[in-house]
């Protein structure tokens, strides 16, 4: 077991889920509720990294982030450091990878919130922030938290991005991930073994969180 690279992947995947979050409640929440013209081509852009070959996805984020492109030269000199083959290149190739994990979860569970619960709590003297607070965010809490789980493990599992943005230096951009893949190019299938095993465990009980807190949103209502 390497578990050098297990505790970066959980750091890259905590890190992914934290700063995920708040952009996800407020995506998901602009989302679900205000209607303005080319939402549909939005939606579709944060779903692209579902459907994108990750190869492609890297490939894309590796030409944004390279030394040539204006945001990388804004990086380093506001840094001093690369964003390319560093764990700050991961977090960020994360987070785009990971948007509709975050996103669409949120937005399936504020739209399920009823207009008539906001306006009967604005016809209460509550104020729209007090309102997203005390009304909002614990009707549509089982989403988030499927969301952040989703986020999670799937951070974990991510291969093809990770190993073209980030590369394979160990201690700094080496995950689980890449390090199974390692074992394998060396032919230790015991140590891949053990790695997948790890992996595998952690997405089936990422996945039956989900289906929890779905289930109980569902009973809730």
């Amino acid at each position: 077991m390497d578990w050098s690279a297990f505790a970066l992947s959980l750091e890259l995947a905590g890190w992914t889920a934290l700063l995920l979050g708040p952009i996800g409640i407020l995506a998901g929440r602009a989302l679900a509720w205000h209607r303005f013209r080319g939402q549909a081509l939005v939606e579709a852009l944060l779903a692209l990294p579902l459907v994108l070959p990750p190869t492609v996805l890297g490939f894309y984020l590796l030409l944004a982030f390279g030394a040539s492109s204006p945001f990388e030269r804004w990086y380093q000199w506001l840094t001093g450091r690369p964003l390319v083959f560093t764990f700050s290149g991961l977090v960020l190739a994360s987070l785009i990878i990971n948007l509709p994990f975050a996103i669409q979860p949120m937005q399936r569970a504020f739209e399920a919130i009823s207009t008539d619960v906001r306006d009967a709590a604005a016809c209460c003297g509550m104020r729209p922030w007090r309102i997203f607070t005390r009304v909002e965010l614990p009707l549509a809490w089982p989403g988030i938290a499927s969301a952040l789980v989703l986020t999670f493990a799937h951070t974990l599992g991510e291969f093809g991005v990770v190993l073209m943005v980030g590369g394979n230096i160990p201690g700094e951009t080496r995950t689980i991930a890449v390090a199974i893949y390692d074992r394998v190019q060396a032919f230790d299938d015991h140590g891949a073994g053990v790695m997948s095993a790890t992996l595998l465990g952690i997405s089936l009980v990422a996945i039956l969180m989900v289906y929890a807190t779905t289930g109980w949103r569902v009973r809730r209502l």
